[in-house]
Formats: structure tokens, sequence, C-alpha cells
């Protein structure tokens, strides 16, 4: 059976998270019955992350065996059809190797977590950024998060429901970057690792946030992981603001699509 890899972006809103629910719509879910309209197999689909309610992507990545070749563009044009109208879109599909997985393949993947410095509320973003009240001392966010960097013990930011067999992991990069925005300002950070803990990243960025709002001094992040406590952990940012927006690996399967129709 031939396999192929999806890049995939959709708004987390409507979903209880990518991974198939019994009684809550999930983006898999979504993907999946697209598929079956296509392939009576009604193939099972496997993400390079499984994402949490109200949690979006621009460059989710997934693969599907099917019974039959397509030619990728083909597939992806009649997934989109059939996935209308949830707000899930397949970008790219391609071709893969029979041991390409989504998941177990991946080398890295990339977040970004967007947050809105403003008095008045949010419209277009609604749902798609955290807004939280000015103002916001970037400087000190990103001192503070230089202290995430490399590898920890993250225990303080993981949740309690976690099941990775380890709390240490390795982040690459955390980088905080400051956008105008109508009436303030969008601060967006953006972190990259092999792998992250359930919930680690939203831990990081609410822990950061109270260094923004002046609540704690930069030097606080870094005594707060060296704790290795959960109840060292600032507030759980909401999902509203988080995107996984890409997934690397050894060999990308979209490098050879045009660069028009690929993200992420």
């Amino acid at each position: 059976m031939p396999r192929y890899a999806f890049l995939i972006e959709y708004d987390g809103g409507p979903f209880a998270g990518w991974q198939w629910q019994a009684d809550q719509p999930s983006v898999q879910a979504a993907l999946e019955a697209a598929l079956a309209r296509l392939d009576p197999g009604g193939p099972r689909v496997a993400a390079a992350g499984r994402t949490d309610a109200g949690v979006h992507a621009t460059g989710q990545v997934a693969h599907a065996d099917l019974a039959r070749a397509w030619e990728p563009e083909r597939l992806r044009e009649a997934v989109n059809w059939h996935l209308r109208p949830a707000p899930v879109a397949v970008v790219a599909a391609a071709a893969v190797a029979p041991d390409f997985h989504a998941r177990f393949s991946a080398t890295g993947r990339r977040y970004l977590y967007r947050v809105v410095a403003r008095r008045a509320p949010l419209v277009h973003d609604r749902g798609l950024a955290w807004r939280v009240p000015p103002p916001f001392d970037v400087e000190a966010v990103r001192e503070a998060a230089r202290a995430l960097v490399g590898h920890h013990d993250f225990t303080t930011f993981r949740a309690a429901i976690c099941q990775a067999a380890s709390p240490v992991k390795t982040l690459d990069a955390a980088e905080v970057e400051a956008c105008p925005y109508p009436g303030g300002s969008e601060i967006r950070l953006t972190f990259a690792a092999r792998s992250f803990l359930h919930n680690q990243v939203r831990s990081m960025v609410g822990t950061l946030a109270r260094v923004g709002a002046g609540a704690w001094p930069p030097a606080r992040v870094a005594e707060a992981l060296d704790a290795r406590d959960r109840a060292a952990c600032g507030p759980v940012a909401p999902p509203s603001g988080l995107y996984l927006t890409g997934v690397d690996y050894p060999e990308n399967p979209f490098a050879d699509l045009s660069p028009t129709a690929t993200r992420g």
C-alpha cells in the first residue's frame, strides 16, 4: 500500500485536539473521514504531534497508507474537497517511503505562541492569540527565556498527566520577537526542540508572561526551572495562542514541491 505524507493546517478552536475521541470532534477524525471517502478501507492517520484542544497548526505533518496510488496534487485536492466545511486544509501531499513515520521519523518540532498586549478585546484574532494587558516587557522576557534553552529537567513545565518516560529534554531555541499590532503590540515566542513534554510550551509561556507583566524578575524563571517542581511554574497559557508551525525530517517529504504549495 502506498504511503503519503500530508502537510496540514487547522484552526484548533472547534476541536478537542488532534487525537481521535469517541464523543468529541478531533482533527484526526475529520481527516480520516475525508480519506475514507477516497479509500473504502478507511485509512488511519498518524501525526507528528498530538496537539491539545484549541491548539492550532500551520505545519502539522501526518501520514496514511492508501489502497491505490495517487498523484499528490490530485490527492490534496480530493481530500480538501471532502474536508469541507471543517477548518482543516491539506496544504501539500507527497508520496513517501514505506518506513516514513510522521511522528517517529521526526527530528525536530517548532511551535509559535502569539501574545497580544493591548487593552481592547481581540476581534479578528479572537481565539487565535492570547490577549494580555500592557505594558509587556519584551526585553525582560527575552532575558528570562535564555535560561530555558539547553538540556534540562523540565519537570516544572510538565503537565501532571504527561506520559513521557523522562522530563529531560533539550530546548534548541526560545526566541522572543515584538511586532506592531493595532492598539498595542504582538509578542511572538517561538520554540524548537526534537520533542516536547505535555503542556511544556504553554507552561513556559505562562511563566514568561509573569515576567512580561513585571510580576516576576527574569531570574525567577531559571529558579523555577531548577526547582523541578510543578508548583514553581507560573499559570499555564491558554491554548488559543499556540501553533505547531513545522516538523523537521532527515529528508523533507515536501522538498520537491513548489514553494507556493507549502508553508510552515
